[in-house]
């Protein structure tokens, strides 16, 4: 196991945090190792995936919060951190296109 020097926490605004926490992590499921409720989830990124070489696997976390849908990310390298940020966020824009862009303050 690597320990994941690289973090960043989002609390995404919205009132659908449930739903894209779902639909985010049905999505993943097909290829990647993933664990949901309705209220939590994991997603593990390889540290290979698609082509890349990190250090280890990423883990993005999902949690239902009273405002919104926090997200943390655990990544080994920058790069990987970097990624994936922009990779849920765009997902997320996906599937809450009725609310328009999300906010994410990444910290």
């Amino acid at each position: 196991m690597t320990i994941a020097p690289f973090t960043s926490h989002a609390l995404v605004p919205t009132e659908h945090a449930s739903r894209y926490l779902q639909q985010l992590c049905k999505h993943w499921q097909h290829n990647l190792q993933v664990e949901f409720t309705p209220e939590n989830g994991t997603v593990v990124f390889p540290k290979d995936a698609r082509g890349a070489d990190h250090p280890g696997d990423a883990v993005v976390a999902f949690n239902v919060a009273e405002t919104g849908l926090d997200v943390r990310i655990d990544a080994t390298s920058e790069d990987q951190l970097e990624g994936l940020k922009g990779a849920v966020a765009r997902h997320l824009d996906r599937f809450a296109f009725r609310e328009g862009e999300l906010r994410f303050d990444w910290q």
